[in-house]
């Protein structure tokens, strides 16, 4: 990680721009690549790759036009805000876990979907401050998980 877009999130002795690379228990590997803005909007894109073949997931954006001319190829910059993005998804989290407990049923995103993204947090954290790599496997230890 480094300190490539905002000074002052440096002075605060947090980074900006972050890779994580990571071996998955299945062998593959994951990438993440992370930064903090970006000027075009909110840039939060998939594309995952295997032997049998490939799936993209683009930007969200107002339009999925793509304008192509003698002068280039134009498509709509991704939503700026993160809220702008989500609000949808976060209407949907809310309404599940409300007609989970409705019905007395399970919720659709349980405490492990929440703790998987703050352990790769946590690990990616302790390897900027560290210098090495951290495995998922070291913190559950750590924590009793």
């Amino acid at each position: 990680g480094a300190v490539l877009v905002d000074p002052e999130i440096g002075k605060a002795g947090d980074i900006d721009t972050a890779i994580v690379n990571m071996k998955l228990s299945s062998g593959a590997i994951a990438v993440i690549n992370n930064c903090r803005r970006a000027s075009y909007g909110y840039d939060q894109r998939l594309e995952a790759f295997g032997s049998l073949g490939q799936v993209e997931v683009q930007n969200d954006t107002d339009s999925t036009a793509v304008i192509s001319n003698a002068d280039g190829v134009t498509k709509e910059k991704p939503k700026y805000f993160f809220l702008q993005r989500y609000m949808a998804a976060y209407t949907a989290e809310i309404e599940s876990f409300v007609r989970a407990v409705e019905n007395d049923t399970d919720v659709e995103v349980g405490v492990i979907d929440g703790l998987e993204p703050v352990l790769i947090g946590l690990a990616a954290t302790r390897s900027v401050k560290e210098g090495r790599p951290v495995k998922i496997s070291e913190l559950r230890a750590e924590y009793g998980l």
